[in-house]
């Protein structure tokens, strides 16, 4: 059963939408091919509704069709749901006005309409019998005892108020239900496999709506069954009472006129037919001739709903067929949404935050941890209006680097020419690079001159990558001890200069590398603005909790991974936005001061929030970017100042995974011990001086083990095994 097989986390809605995405193209297509129209659009939005180019689907309804009871896949009840709103969407219209058919009115309400168009009274009042004496004091008066206004007998009215005025609220519930069916039996027809699923799921449901239901109930969910093709009316008699029986056998030729009518105010007609059936068999009681106005509501009122929730436990309900109400508001939103889409661009959902936030967290890549366990992470560039903050970063960059001695030129130091003679020579030993061997004379003597250079074939050339993996939460930007001094937030700022450092360092040695940065918080855009990032998220949460209640929090508190610098950017591309980032997280006060000036054009200071990190599925999707390199040596150095919000256990689990992939994985704490239970190789720092020697440390120590690691009686070998055995050097990198 599908609610058995799915977890909870499956069933959320931007699973259900990830779902859909994937068969969104299948749907456009066939919504396109039954309007007609090949520029018609398929979207996602708030509210559903549909006008001439443009179908917008609520998600909500797919999330409730996966919480049926039936034998099929979660794939299936995408794309059949998917399929199922589209075609009501497109082939529900019911505005055209007519005058109300003669024959659809019963004999007194005929009689009334007569009479309202010959200026008459209407036939059952008499106003004689009403004396001055016995009329009722007017503060006594229930007003909502008042008749209805009746329309007159020749006033063109839609489809759904000639049913209402003709049958009232009962005809109403009756004309939706088959309506629904006869397009699902006729737009369905072609495509017998998602006409199978949508069969499983009512079958599947209706033994236990039959078993709660009335016998008007029972009623109302036959005739949408059998003008659906869903079953037959054998199966039927074998599981309704003898009433019930008698009525469906009755309305059998109806019920087939409407499996192949063409019309909607033909299927009206049949529907109140239908009710006169019910009628004629007790399933709907008339009232008497003392009824009051307000007992007669009360009373189609009890009917209507035994009738729509009988048939609404078994069809998936499509908002613009649930019922008058909801009919009216999916039309008004077409509307509304029409007159928007000439101002948006063709790439918007719809123009609700809301859906806009789900439909990017069902993009969003899912990252898999050892343990089994996914989760989604927003990927996305960091936002480039760091920019403007680069002529304060330099400046505040060259001061930092001189006060925690952290060399900004030759950074690779000795290190320069024992890579780059390691990149360039791809040989093991001195006389492959071309000189000729001692035994040259002997070689050419016993000919095999061809293997003069015989140690050629053993190339030792590798190829680097180095991914920094750098905590963003709002603690990192948190005053902190350093030293002697007052406290001061240094954290982001050290890390922000460490990876400047670091990324001088690689280009100064053509090593691929990446800064990245996570938080968990509400995700940044790269074009945001302060102001635009606000707005957005207010808008988003106000949206979701409105729509999806609790889970608001959740859908607008994502974990995210922002890339600073990619593998394929120029550094000389990333520079200003690090720059920008370091002034911000090294004087924050006067950057949330400019911030306020001009929120407008501001960096999003907003998107540094204090929810705290879940760092495994970070360090596992930047282990999966260093992989995809496919560089023979790779490095991640992963910066964080606490516990991770997830399970320590599937940190340790995943830096454990990533280790044996063939990456090696420093961590670096501030001020945490965390990375000693978490990590092989880990350093902890107290100090802002510590943390930039130990990223950029932590990386030569890496770089020189691995070429110390190629072997061979070479110089530079020899030169790096002595660096590390350097007792300076620390033991845990």
């Amino acid at each position: 059963m599908l609610h058995e097989i799915l977890p909870p986390e499956e069933r959320a809605i931007e699973a259900v939408v990830a779902r859909y995405q994937r068969v969104a193209p299948a749907i456009t297509r066939f919504a396109r091919a039954i309007a007609k129209n090949d520029n018609l659009t398929v979207r996602l939005g708030t509210q559903a509704s549909s006008n001439a180019d443009e179908v917008i689907i609520d998600p909500g309804t797919f999330q409730a069709a996966y919480s049926r009871s039936a034998p099929v896949t979660p794939t299936e009840v995408a794309l059949t749901s998917a399929l199922h709103e589209v075609v009501h969407l497109i082939a529900t219209d019911f505005e055209e006005r007519r005058v109300i058919p003669a024959g659809w009115l019963s004999d007194t309400a005929a009689a009334n309409l007569e009479a309202v168009a010959a200026d008459e009274p209407p036939v059952d009042l008499d106003f004689e019998d009403f004396a001055d004496e016995d009329l009722t004091p007017l503060d006594m008066v229930d007003l909502d005892d008042e008749p209805k206004r009746k329309v007159s007998g020749n006033e063109p009215v839609s489809l759904l108020a000639a049913v209402h005025e003709s049958g009232g609220s009962a005809a109403e519930v009756l004309f939706l239900a088959v309506e629904d069916a006869r397009q699902e039996a006729q737009l369905f027809a072609e495509f017998g496999g998602a006409f199978s699923v949508l069969q499983d799921l009512y079958i599947a449901a209706t033994p236990d709506a039959m078993a709660t239901s009335g016998a008007l109930g029972q009623y109302a969910l036959a005739c949408f069954l059998l003008v659906g093709g869903h079953t037959d009316r054998e199966w039927l008699m074998t599981r309704t009472p003898p009433p019930v029986m008698g009525a469906i056998e009755d309305a059998m030729a109806f019920l087939n006129a409407i499996s192949v009518a063409d019309d909607p105010w033909d299927v009206g007609g049949l529907a109140l037919q239908l009710l006169q059936v019910a009628k004629l068999h007790g399933l709907i009681t008339e009232g008497g001739p003392s009824e009051t106005n307000q007992q007669q509501r009360n009373r189609e009122e009890l009917e209507q709903q035994t009738m729509a929730d009988s048939v609404d436990a078994v069809r998936l309900v499509s908002p613009i067929l649930r019922d008058p109400e909801s009919y009216e508001e999916t039309k008004q939103a077409a509307q509304s949404v029409s007159a928007e889409s000439g101002r948006k661009g063709a790439a918007e959902e719809a123009g609700d935050p809301g859906t806009d936030q789900i439909v990017k967290i069902s993009e969003a890549p899912t990252v898999f941890l050892p343990t089994g366990q996914g989760g989604k992470l927003m990927v996305g560039a960091f936002p480039d209006r760091f920019r403007m903050f680069a002529p304060q970063g330099r400046e505040a960059l060259a001061v930092a680097a001189q006060k925690w001695d952290v060399a900004q030129r030759s950074v690779s130091g000795e290190l320069y020419p024992l890579f780059l003679a390691n990149q360039r020579r791809g040989l093991r030993s001195g006389y492959d690079a071309g000189d000729l061997s001692p035994y040259t004379a002997l070689l050419l003597g016993g000919g095999l001159y061809e293997r003069m250079f015989e140690r050629r074939d053993l190339p030792t050339k590798r190829s680097y990558g180095v991914s920094l993996l750098v905590d963003g939460s709002a603690s990192m930007l948190q005053p902190r001890e350093q030293g002697a001094g007052p406290k001061k937030p240094w954290a982001l700022a050290a890390a922000t200069l460490g990876a400047w450092t670091l990324a001088r360092l690689c280009d100064e040695l053509q090593i691929d590398f990446e800064v990245a940065l996570f938080n968990r918080s509400f995700a940044a855009m790269p074009e945001d603005s302060e102001q635009q990032f606000v707005a957005r998220r207010h808008a988003a949460i106000a949206s979701l909790r409105r729509s999806q209640g609790g889970a608001a929090d959740r859908l607008t508190r994502t974990v995210n991974h922002y890339m600073v610098k990619t593998f394929d950017q120029r550094w000389r591309m990333a520079e200003d936005v690090l720059a920008g980032l370091f002034w911000m997280a090294s004087a924050p006060r006067d950057a949330a001061a400019a911030s306020r000036t001009d929120p407008s054009l501001a960096p999003p200071l907003s998107m540094f929030d204090k929810a705290a990190n879940v760092d495994e599925f970070n360090v596992s999707y930047a282990a999966q970017r260093l992989t995809a390199r496919r560089v023979s040596t790779r490095i991640l150095v992963v910066l964080a100042d606490g516990m991770t919000r997830g399970s320590i256990q599937s940190l340790a689990d995943s830096v454990a995974a990533v280790e044996q992939g063939g990456t090696m994985v420093l961590g670096i704490g501030i001020g945490s011990g965390t990375v000693e239970s978490t990590y092989s190789r880990y350093e902890v720092v107290e100090r802002p001086e510590e943390l930039a020697a130990a990223m950029i440390g932590g990386v030569r120590s890496s770089l020189y083990r691995t070429i110390a690691q190629m072997g061979g009686n070479t110089w530079w070998a020899q030169s790096s095994e002595q660096v590390l055995n350097d007792p300076q050097r620390s033991t845990h990198v």
